[in-house]
C-alpha cells in the first residue's frame, strides 16, 4: 500500500512548520540552504509506501521489517505510462529518517529544479533506515538486521516490479549522505551487480573507529542499559555508539542490547574495535578495487567546513592510486549546509549524465 501526494516546489513547508512545535524532531532537524531556485517548474510526485524487507525479520533489537520508503515520480511519468526510468537510491545520515532528510535536501524543488534545468528524469528512491539506536549504518548483523542486502536486493526488487523501471545496474545509481555516504561507499564498493554509478555526499566513518567514550562513566552509562529504548534519552554520541556497535559487533548472547562495546569499565577492547576497523572503507577499499573499476563513474564530494573531508580525500588518493576513475569536489559549506543545492546542481545531474535511459 502506498500514498501519493503532487507536490509544487515549497509545498512541503508546513511540514517544517510542524516539526518546530515538537520538541524531540525540532532538535534534530538541521536548517540548510534551498537550492537555487527554477520558477514554473513541473511538479513532481511524492509516494510514501511500506517494503517489506525479509533480510531484516527476526532481528534481535526489534526493528521493524517493514520499512517506510519515499518514491519521487518525475513530472511525465503519469502522462507517459509507456515510459520506464532509471532510478537513484538517496540513503539518509544518522540520527534522522528519510522523511526528514528529504526536507533537509528540499526534495521537492530539488529534484522539480534538477529535471527542469535539464537533468533526465529518473525516479528517486529514499529508504528508512533509522533503528532504535537512530542509525543501522547501512550494516549486515543479527541485532539490527542486514540492511546491507535490504538496500541492495530486496529494495531493489520491490521498486522493479511496482514501478516503470529500467531493470538494469547501468540504470540505477546509488547516492547518500553522512552515514548514507558511507553505506554508499560499502554498498558500492560489494554490489557492482547491482549499480552502475555511485555519488558519496560527505562520507562518514570511512577510517577505523577509535575506542570511544574513554571515562568510566560514559562507558558506565551504556553497560547499565536495560533494554534498547533506552537509548533514547542518551546524548548523541553515546547513541551514535550504540548503533556503531549494534551495527558492527553485534554478540546474540549479550542482551539486552545483543552488542559488544568498544570499552568495558573505561578499558578499550581489542576483539570489538578489529571488528570496528572491518568495517572501515578506507580499511577494505584495496579489496574492492576491481569492483569499484566496474562503475561508469563514481564522485565523492564534501564542504570546506566538514571535518570529514580529510577522510574523504584519502579515499579519493586510494582510488586515484589504483587508476579508478573518480571526481572528487570540495565546495563551500558546512556538513549539511548546502545539500541541498548540491542535490540540484550536481548530483542528479550527474546521474543524469551517467545512468542509461531508454
Amino acid at each position: 500500500m502506498h500514498t501519493s501526494t503532487r507536490f509544487r516546489p515549497k509545498a512541503w513547508h508546513f511540514a517544517l512548520a510542524l516539526a518546530t512545535c515538537a520538541p524531540s524532531i525540532a532538535s534534530a532537524q538541521v536548517t540548510t540552504n534551498p537550492p537555487p531556485a527554477v520558477p514554473n517548474a513541473p511538479p513532481v510526485t511524492i509516494e510514501h509506501i511500506k517494503v517489506h524487507a525479509p533480510t531484516i525479520e527476526g532481528n534481535l533489537e526489534g526493528e521493524s521489517a517493514d520499512r517506510d520508503v519515499l518514491v519521487v515520480l518525475p513530472p511525465s511519468y503519469a502522462k507517459a505510462p509507456k515510459r520506464r526510468y532509471p532510478v537513484v537510491y538517496a540513503l539518509h545520515g544518522y540520527s534522522i529518517g528519510a522523511e526528514q532528510w528529504s526536507k533537509e535536501i528540499h526534495l521537492v524543488d530539488a529534484s522539480a529544479g534538477a529535471f527542469a534545468k535539464g537533468a533526465k528524469e529518473m525516479i528517486l528512491v529514499l529508504p528508512d533506515s533509522k533503528t532504535v539506536h537512530n542509525g543501522s549504518m547501512y550494516s549486515r548483523s543479527v541485532t539490527t538486521g542486514d540492511f546491507e542486502t535490504f538496500i541492495s536486493r530486496d529494495l531493489i526488487t520491490y521498486i522493479d516490479g511496482h514501478y516503470r523501471t529500467i531493470a538494469d545496474r547501468q540504470s540505477r545509481g546509488l547516492a547518500g549522505h553522512s552515514m548514507g555516504g558511507y553505506g554508499t561507499a560499502r554498498i558500492g564498493m560489494k554490489h557492482p551487480d547491482m549499480f552502475g554509478a555511485i555519488y558519496m555526499m560527505s562520507p562518514c566513518c570511512l577510517s577505523a573507529r577509535a575506542a570511544g567514550p574513554a571515562d568510566p562513566q560514559a562507558a558506565a552509562t551504556l553497560e547499565a542499559l536495560k533494554s534498547p529504548a533506552e537509548s533514547a534519552n542518551l546524548p548523541f554520541m553515546l547513541r551514535a555508539q550504540l548503533a556503531a556497535a549494534a551495527a558492527w559487533s553485534p554478540n546474540p548472547k549479550a542482551p539486552p542490547l545483543y552488542l559488544d562495546l568498544p570499552t568495558k569499565n573505561g578499558v578499550a577492547q581489542p576483539d570489538v574495535l578489529a571488528k570496528w576497523a572491518a568495517n572501515a572503507p578506507l580499511a577494505f577499499v584495496d579489496q574492492y578495487i576491481g569492483n569499484l573499476k566496474r562503475y561508469s563513474a563514481i564522485a565523492i564530494d564534501v564542504g570546506d567546513q566538514d571535518g570529514l573531508k580529510v577522510d574523504a580525500a584519502k579515499l579519493h588518493q586510494i582510488l586515484d592510486d589504483y587508476g579508478v576513475a573518480n571526481s572528487f569536489t570540495i565546495y563551500s559549506g558546512t556538513h549539511t549546509s548546502n545539500v541541498a543545492t548540491r542535490v540540484q546542481e550536481f548530483v542528479l545531474p550527474f546521474f543524469s549524465q551517467h545512468l542509461k535511459s531508454k
